[in-house]
């Protein structure tokens, strides 16, 4: 199994500096987005750090099996969720740490969501309301839950779609890097297919475009780095009020 992959990111048209990043490292199959919060520059910061980290630690474990680890294995998980979920736990304190020390980062944090492609699985962890999408036979499929207040109330609730869309804290997220020194990081796993396009984007891209705009984008382009870009126009020409970061990874034939 091989993969292609491309990804940029674009302030949007309403702010006047970038939060996000991402992280495109194919030598350890592992693809990232981080969209930081806080004041001034501090979720630039918060997800610099963010792939900074994840990118040092698949560094290490890939190059050396017997590196230390920062946190003992779960025995519920296999080797290579372990090392996604340590991976984004050690970003996770790091943040923590930071804004710790320094007043300035006070309250800082950011979203993840990631994916290693393994032998035979692709896994995403994630924690915040960054997404990750599948593309399979013309079909566009999230398949991660946001973990925002807004998606509390639509389960717990089951809103309706004029309630949903008149809701006056759809930024609020309930959980993220940074916020403790411990988070919770859900895990997926995925059995890949060839042809299968895995997006991750930040709430910049989900939360401007719909669905089937960008099933149909994805559809209309077979040039990944095109499609790329014609994701961040159509969230930009719809008012691009927020920093918009876009990664899409395509599982190719061995």
């Amino acid at each position: 199994m091989q993969i292609e992959v491309a990804g940029n990111s674009h302030v949007g048209m309403k702010r006047n500096h970038n939060e996000d990043n991402f992280l495109l490292f194919p030598e350890q199959r592992l693809f990232c987005v981080a969209d930081g919060m806080g004041g001034h520059s501090s979720g630039e910061v918060a997800s610099k750090i963010a792939v900074d980290e994840m990118a040092g630690f698949f560094d290490r474990t890939g190059r050396d099996e017997d590196a230390t680890w920062p946190y003992k294995l779960d025995r519920t998980r296999t080797y290579d969720e372990n090392r996604l979920v340590t991976g984004i736990r050690l970003a996770n304190l790091r943040i923590f740490e930071r804004a710790q020390v320094e007043a300035r980062y006070k309250g800082m944090g950011t979203t993840i969501v990631s994916i290693l492609f393994t032998k035979d699985s692709t896994l995403v962890g994630h924690v915040g309301d960054s997404r990750v999408y599948m593309f399979r036979d013309g079909q566009l499929t999230q398949v991660t839950e946001d973990h925002s207040l807004l998606n509390d109330y639509i389960k717990a609730r089951k809103l309706t779609p004029e309630e949903i869309a008149k809701f006056p804290h759809k930024n609020v997220i309930v959980r993220a890097l940074g916020m403790k020194d411990s988070v919770q990081v859900d895990v997926g796993r995925h059995e890949p297919r060839p042809g299968d396009v895995f997006l991750l984007c930040s709430d910049g891209l989900s939360g401007m475009v719909p669905d089937p705009k960008i099933a149909e984008i994805l559809a209309g382009n077979s040039n990944l780095e095109a499609a790329v870009q014609q994701l961040i126009e159509a969230a930009n020409a719809n008012g691009g009020v927020d920093n918009v970061t876009v990664v899409l990874a395509r599982v190719v034939a061995g």
